[in-house]
């Protein structure tokens, strides 16, 4: 059995499915948990702030984005405009993204699979 064939089998079980859908929704809940100022400082990993000096577009999206979670908006008008547009289509791709992982997981198909009769 190849690599490429384990690796799929691995990604397509039961357990690493539940583990990613368990993950989904807990990621959401310790930013919510962490202080919205937990990424106000810190040196930028932008690479074009760091070749540049300059802000890119994208500058500050993060710690826009956490105070937005912690409904800072000003604060987050403050990092990056930008975010106002980006974050909410940014959580209803993740809540796709939670939901169609949900669908794959044993306790939705025990729950909501109707067999045919």
């Amino acid at each position: 059995m190849g690599l490429m064939t384990k690796l799929y089998k691995f990604f397509d079980s039961s357990l690493f499915i539940t583990t990613k859908a368990i993950a989904l929704v807990v990621i959401p809940l310790i930013l919510f948990l962490l202080p919205r100022n937990f990424f106000d400082k810190g040196q930028s990993l932008c690479l074009f702030t760091l070749l540049t000096g300059e802000n890119c577009f994208g500058c500050g999206m993060t710690r826009a984005c956490m105070h937005i979670i912690h409904l800072d908006f000003i604060g987050a008008a403050n990092f990056n405009k930008i975010a106002f547009i980006v974050f909410p289509i940014i959580s209803i791709l993740y809540l796709q993204y939670l939901f169609e992982t949900f669908k794959q997981t044993n306790i939705y198909k025990i729950f909501f699979y109707k067999k045919n009769a």
